[in-house]
């Protein structure tokens, strides 16, 4: 009878696939847990030491590093090979399902200890594996539990072209697996950059088009691991596509750095209308009267539920192309399905946070460290002689955040917790204060303004001061800090230096 080798970590499906390959009448053997997990539910499996014949030892760290196991996996259908394995009572090995263990889950706790991960480094896994994916043209390796049913299938029907696929998917996992372990290991010994990483990434959704139409796109994960847009549920429209991602990504990720109802509206991956407030409904109606005309097509994203009255206001308005929010009841969906079948609504869990950013470059890749904001709060000082009073520091702080979320050269005015004006992506600062002056029209009169970077000039000071802003938030650190701060304490406003600049290329 063939046999199949089953040792995983990832138990999902597991009892499920055990039971059909004993029904195609597999001999199964199993180590450790895996083997007590099938054990218990009454499937018949033998012990990986009933081939060794050696009991696991050393807690478990050698249980199937044995001639006896790879032996039964390396042969190959030569006359030789399968004589050696008579002469030494070695059984072939026909299918290995093997995952490893889960160093990188351990990892993610930041309360976990440097003994436990270096517990979850696993030895017997990844030989398992390679042996496996080295003889695929006669052994079968599953190391995904969504590839069960194809196994199966295969088993059945056929499909050689499978087996170089699952191969492939087999290496990958263990190289994914060591990247994490010497990623791990490299911050573990220190300071510094890491010096080298390894990205292994797979394809987990296709997109509707790129960029452009004309462009074919795809959304990549690293491989083994889940993000965010995995998790998401679209509930109605159209198949989303690369920009829809990118705006995505960057309101969702802007309207979770307030802790209290908020609402971002994006267009082009620059926010055109934030706001907070005490319900989402507030928050979508303010955001949405800081720029109306911007906002048609754009992306909108909640913290909190949307409810049947936002979705009212929602549809009332001009077409969004991408909702975005952790929850919808019933009766908003209904609100929402009445029409604009196109419209994405897409419910999403909060965004992860990742310790480097990489972007892509000809020959590789630039990385950078990704900080929270919020660390570099205590470094701000008023630098005038003016003090902001409550209300402004809050302001600040809230058109601070919007400003390091949008493309530099920014300025971002903003009052009571909505913004007031923005700025984006222009060449010259001076340029992106007026932008946002004119935007304002008025409304950020006794609120603050935020500069991503130091105003370089009096003018780019001038054109925020002239929107009537009573506090200004900057880096600091030009030469002519000296002539902005007497600017600052002629015109009568207080200005606040963070010592941090936020440039969002």
């Amino acid at each position: 009878m063939p046999t199949a080798l089953l040792s995983v970590s990832d138990k999902t499906n597991l009892t499920g696939l055990a039971q059909a390959l004993r029904e195609a009448g597999f001999d199964l053997v199993s180590t450790g847990g895996t083997f007590a997990h099938l054990q218990a539910a009454g499937i018949e499996v033998a012990a990986v030491e009933d081939l060794t014949g050696m009991p696991e030892i050393l807690d478990g760290r050698v249980k199937t590093l044995h001639p006896a196991v790879h032996a039964g996996i390396l042969a190959r259908d030569l006359p030789d090979h399968q004589e050696q394995l008579r002469q030494h009572g070695f059984k072939a090995i026909d299918v290995v399902v093997a995952n490893l263990y889960p160093f990188r889950t351990t990892i993610a706790d930041p309360q976990h200890r440097r003994e436990d991960a270096l517990e979850q480094i696993d030895i017997g896994g990844p030989t398992l594996i390679r042996a496996a994916a080295k003889n695929h043209e006669r052994v079968w390796v599953v190391v995904d539990p969504a590839d069960y049913s194809a196994l199966i299938a295969a088993l059945r029907e056929g499909d050689a072209g499978l087996r170089a696929k699952l191969a492939a998917k087999a290496f990958r996992h263990v190289a994914n697996y060591d990247a994490a372990i010497a990623g791990y290991l490299e911050g573990d010994a220190g300071g510094g950059l890491p010096g080298s990483m390894g990205v292994q990434l797979e394809l987990a959704q296709e997109l509707r088009y790129g960029e452009n139409p004309h462009l074919r796109a795809g959304r990549y994960r690293r491989f083994g691991e889940r993000g965010m847009w995995d998790d998401a549920r679209q509930h109605k429209g159209s198949q989303l596509s690369y920009l829809n991602i990118v705006d995505g990504e960057a309101a969702w990720r802007l309207v979770h750095e307030f802790g209290v109802p908020a609402c971002v509206i994006v267009k082009h991956a620059n926010a055109c209308g934030v706001a907070v407030a005490g319900s989402a409904d507030e928050a979508y109606e303010r955001a949405f009267l800081a720029d109306p005309q911007s906002a048609f097509g754009g992306v909108v994203a909640f913290n909190r539920e949307v409810t049947a009255s936002v979705a009212e206001s929602l549809m009332a308005n001009p077409k969004i192309d991408l909702l975005l929010a952790p929850a919808f009841t019933g009766e908003a969906l209904e609100v929402l399905g009445r029409r604009r079948k196109a419209m994405r609504v897409v419910q999403l869990p909060g965004p992860g946070s990742d310790r480097y950013g990489l972007r892509e470059i000809e020959g590789g890749f630039l990385l950078q460290e990704v900080r929270p904001l919020e660390e570099g709060r205590e470094a701000w000082r008023t630098v005038t002689e003016r003090e902001p009073t409550a209300e402004q520091l809050q302001d600040a702080w809230f058109a601070w955040v919007v400003c390091a979320h949008t493309m530099s050269n920014a300025i971002v005015l903003a009052r009571d917790g909505v913004t007031a004006g923005i700025g984006a992506g222009q060449q010259s600062r001076v340029d992106a204060a007026r932008i946002a002056r004119e935007k304002a029209a008025g409304r950020a009169a006794g609120g603050a303004a935020a500069s991503d970077a130091f105003f370089p000039f009096r003018d780019g000071l001038e054109a925020v001061v002239e929107a009537g802003v009573a506090v200004v938030v900057q880096p600091g650190g030009s030469v002519r800090d000296g002539e902005l701060i007497a600017a600052a304490n002629e015109l009568g406003i207080a200005m606040i230096f963070t010592g941090q600049r936020q440039f969002r290329h």
